[in-house]
C-alpha cells in the first residue's frame, strides 16, 4: 500500500510540473520495479531458518513400543557417513533406517534390540531388494537396508520389526517418492 501510495504521489507531482505522459509512465515502472524487488525486505518477518517438518509421520506408536523409520536418497549423506557404514551414494539408491524404542511408565524410551524384515515395491508392484542390516552405536541399535531405485519414483515400505523381548511383532507401511535430479 506505501508503495502504491509513493508511486501515486510522484506521478501527480510530475504530471502537474508538465511531464510527458511517456515520462510520467516510465518513472512509474522503475518505482514500481524497484518496489517489488524490495517488497520482502525488513518486512518484519521473523527470517530465521524453520524447522524442517516430514511431510509424512517418521515413526509409529504402538503403546509401549515405538518404530520409527526414514527413507532418504544416497546421494544426500556425507561422504564421510556412507564410508563408514559401507553405503555407496548414489541418487539412484535409497536408504531405509528402522530403529525400535520401548517405552517406559514414566515416558521415557530406550533403544530396544530385536530384528528387523522391510520390503520395498513401487507402484507398478515390482519388488524390490531390501536386506536390512542391525547397526549399534553405544546403547542406539538401528537397521539400514539399500534399494536401487529408476528415476522418480514412489516407493511402499512394508516393515516387520521385533523386539528381542518377545512382546510382539509390529508392522509399519509407508510410502516415500523420490526425485531423480
Amino acid at each position: 500500500m506505501k508503495q502504491r501510495t509513493t508511486i501515486m504521489m510522484t506521478m501527480t507531482k510530475m504530471a502537474t510540473a508538465g511531464a510527458s505522459a511517456t515520462r510520467i509512465a516510465a518513472v512509474a515502472a522503475a518505482l514500481a520495479l524497484g518496489g517489488t524487488q524490495l517488497a520482502g525486505c525488513d518486512s518484519g518477518v521473523d527470517s530465521r531458518p524453520q524447522t524442517a517438518r516430514p511431510a509424512e509421520d517418521t515413526h509409529q506408536d504402538f503403546g509401549n513400543f515405538e518404530v520409527h523409520y526414514n527413507a532418504v536418497r544416497t546421494d544426500q549423506l556425507t561422504p564421510d557417513v556412507a564410508r563408514a557404514y559401507a553405503i555407496e551414494r548414489s541418487g539412484n539408491r535409497v536408504l531405509l533406517n528402522v530403529s525400535m524404542l520401548a517405552k517406559a511408565s514414566d515416558g521415557r524410551t530406550t533403544p530396544a534390540d530385536g530384528t528387523v524384515k522391510a520390503t520395498a515395491y513401487n507402484l507398478n508392484g515390482q519388488l524390490k531388494n531390501l536386506e536390512m542390516r542391525r547397526v549399534q552405536e553405544g546403547p542406539s541399535v538401528y537397521f539400514i537396508g539399500e534399494v536401487g531405485i529408476s528415476g522418480n519414483e514412489i516407493l511402499v515400505f512394508d516393515i516387520d520389526a521385533t523386539p528381542r523381548d518377545g512382546s510382539g511383532a509390529y508392522s509399519v507401511k509407508f510410502k516415500r517418492e523420490f526425485f531423480a535430479d
